[in-house]
C-alpha cells in the first residue's frame, strides 16, 4: 500500500481533511501506521531492539504506540489517534477504524497470542478497550467506552462494561 492509498483512505473517511497536502502533513494517526510499517520490518528481520526504539520513537510523537509485531492490513483508518495502544499479537485486518483511546491489549492471564483480532470492517468507538486473545468479527461496530473481554460475532454491535451485543446485521 502507498502513500497516496493511505491519504486516499484518510480523505474518504474524515470529512474535516481539506488537502492532501494536509493529511500528509497533520494527521498523527496515518504518522503512527506509516512508522509502524518501518518498525515492523525491523521487527519481522529480528531486529526487536531496533524496532522498539523506533515505536517508542514515533509514540512519543504521534501519541500512537503500536507494539512493532502488530500485524495491520490496509487501509486502518485511526481518527484522532492519542492514547491508542495496540498490543504485540494484535491482528488487524483491512478497512478497520480506530478512534482515540482504544486499546487493543493483554489481560496478563494468557501466553503466545494474547491480544485481540479484528476482523475486516470493523469500527472501533473512542475509549474501548478490547482485551485479550479476543476475536471482533467483520463488520462489528464496537460502542464508546466498551470494554470487550469475550469474542464478538460478525455484523453486530456490541456496547458496555462488559460489552454485550445490542444489535444483529442492523436490527
Amino acid at each position: 500500500m502507498g502513500i497516496r492509498e493511505d491519504i486516499k483512505n484518510v480523505r474518504e473517511h474524515d470529512p474535516a481533511a481539506k488537502s492532501n497536502l494536509e493529511v500528509f502533513f497533520t494527521y498523527p494517526g496515518l504518522h503512527a501506521i506509516w512508522a509502524h510499517r518501518v518498525s515492523h520490518f525491523l521487527y519481522n528481520r529480528k531486529c526487536y531492539f531496533l524496532a522498539r526504539c523506533h515505536s517508542q520513537f514515533w509514540r512519543f510523537i504521534t501519541g500512537v504506540e503500536i507494539h512493532p509485531g502488530a500485524q495491520i492490513g490496509k487501509r486502518l483508518f485511526i481518527d484522532h489517534g492519542m492514547g491508542i495502544v495496540i498490543g504485540e499479537t494484535t491482528i488487524i485486518e483491512d478497512d478497520v477504524m480506530l478512534f482515540h483511546g482504544v486499546t487493543l491489549g493483554g489481560t496478563g492471564n494468557h501466553c503466545g497470542k494474547r491480544h485481540p483480532t479484528i476482523r475486516k470492517g470493523a469500527m472501533i468507538s473512542a475509549q474501548a478497550q478490547i482485551l485479550g486473545p479476543v476475536e471482533i468479527g467483520e463488520n462489528v461496530k464496537i460502542g464508546a467506552s466498551s470494554v470487550v473481554l469475550k469474542d464478538i460475532p460478525k455484523n453486530t454491535t456490541a456496547v458496555g462494561i462488559p460489552a454485550k451485543v445490542v444489535k444483529i446485521n442492523k436490527e
